[in-house]
């Protein structure tokens, strides 16, 4: 971790600007255009590997911070910096650096500048993200594997082990049938349902360009609902048995399933992994669960009082309504700001929506950066008109 604290004003709010160094591999290497660790700018974009995601957009935060300074020699508000350098890995160790170093990191809100604007090009106020959790389900058959002709209807298949076990976790309508999973799900408070509301998602566009038949059930889901609003649970990937060209007559001796659930509200990794295991327990008690860690949802609520002022910098700075999001369908370790610091965050994104973070190609356009610059320097303004007891 790397932090940095400014405090000028005893009667001003203290915003935290958080991001991240860490980035993703490369690969594949053939498929950049420009070596993806050597930025090159074309065509009006910057290219290279943390463009977007997110040394880009966080280094606009910090520009915005040098060029108030060589204007005022003071910044409106206090800050603190705080750079991570695990995020892409799961940020397996800022909360406890933020319990134990809540002093210094003690503001009155958070800023995160990551992740797309949204798909229709048009700015956000993001404020929340669902949270994961992640497991394994392993299933053993014989010490072997086996013909099937030999041993087919003798010894059980663990592939069929995990496919009865999984099909009895989710039914046909959507529905996640493990016991007590929807606790702590809450409905959409009126603010949250007219933000939402208005969130410009087009199903038929967002199916065409997948090439999809059809959307996952229940089919009536808004697509805003669908992200913020209900968990998931999916299947990463089932492992077992022969892949290989042509066909391979065996019967496996052993079966892997990975799977996420995406967490919304007030669920907890822990409270639904428990759910899972015991689910798992109660219908098959030969599998092997292995959970495999996860990260807290985290909610701000959209009458914050520093919802207007981020939403007045934002127009100021770029002459654009941002879009109000009451939750991103991804993850960030933004929960350590919530429940451990107990402060409102908030995600500012200033990146094009294709941005190609995790991908080759990562980039991100000049003028977004620039407005990013822009937009930093008018949030600590806007922040720092509000007065604190």
């Amino acid at each position: 971790m790397i932090l940095g604290r400014r405090a000028e004003h005893s009667d001003r709010p203290t915003v935290l600007l958080y991001g991240h160094y860490d980035v993703q591999p490369p690969d594949p290497l053939e498929a950049w255009i420009s070596p993806p660790f050597e930025p090159t700018v074309r065509d009006g974009r910057i290219y290279a590997r943390g463009a977007g995601d997110n040394k880009g957009q966080h280094f606009a935060n910090l520009l915005a911070l040098e060029a108030i300074l060589t204007c005022n020699e003071r910044l409106p508000c206090n800050v603190i910096v705080l750079l991570e350098g695990e995020e892409e890995v799961g940020s397996p160790h800022i909360a406890s650096f933020v319990r134990d170093h809540a002093a210094s990191l003690r503001a009155d809100l958070a800023i995160t500048s990551d992740g797309p604007v949204h798909e229709n090009g048009q700015s956000c106020i993001v404020f929340g993200v669902r949270g994961v959790a992640s497991f394994e389900l392993r299933a053993h058959g014989a010490n072997r594997d086996l013909h099937s002709g030999n041993w087919g209807g003798v010894a059980p298949n663990p592939l069929w082990t995990l496919v009865h076990l999984l099909s009895s976790m989710k039914n046909v309508d959507g529905e996640i049938t493990i016991e007590g999973f929807y606790d702590g799900v809450t409905k959409p408070t009126v603010r949250e349902r007219t933000a939402l509301d208005r969130l410009p998602y087009d199903p038929e566009k967002i199916r065409r360009e997948l090439g999809l038949a059809r959307l996952d059930a229940p089919q009536e889901r808004a697509i805003a609902d669908r992200l913020a609003v209900w968990p998931t649970l999916t299947i990463n990937g089932l492992h077992g048995g022969y892949g290989g060209p042509g066909g391979k007559t065996m019967l496996p001796h052993e079966a892997i399933a990975k799977c996420d659930i995406r967490l919304v509200g007030n669920q907890s990794c822990d409270g639904v992994l428990q759910k899972v295991r015991r689910h798992v327990q109660a219908h098959a008690p030969s599998v092997e669960f292995v959970p495999m860690g996860g990260m807290e949802p985290s909610k701000t609520p959209l009458d914050s009082p520093f919802a207007l002022p981020l939403h007045d910098a934002i127009v100021e700075a770029q002459g654009e309504v941002p879009l109000l999001i009451p939750a991103l369908g991804g993850t960030l370790p933004d929960y350590v700001f919530t429940q451990i610091l107990g402060i409102p965050s908030f995600t500012i994104p200033y990146a094009n929506p294709d941005e190609a973070n995790h991908a080759p190609n990562e980039n991100l356009e000049l003028k977004r950066f620039f407005n990013g610059i822009r937009t930093g320097a008018a949030l600590l303004h806007h922040l720092g008109k509000l007065a604190t007891s």
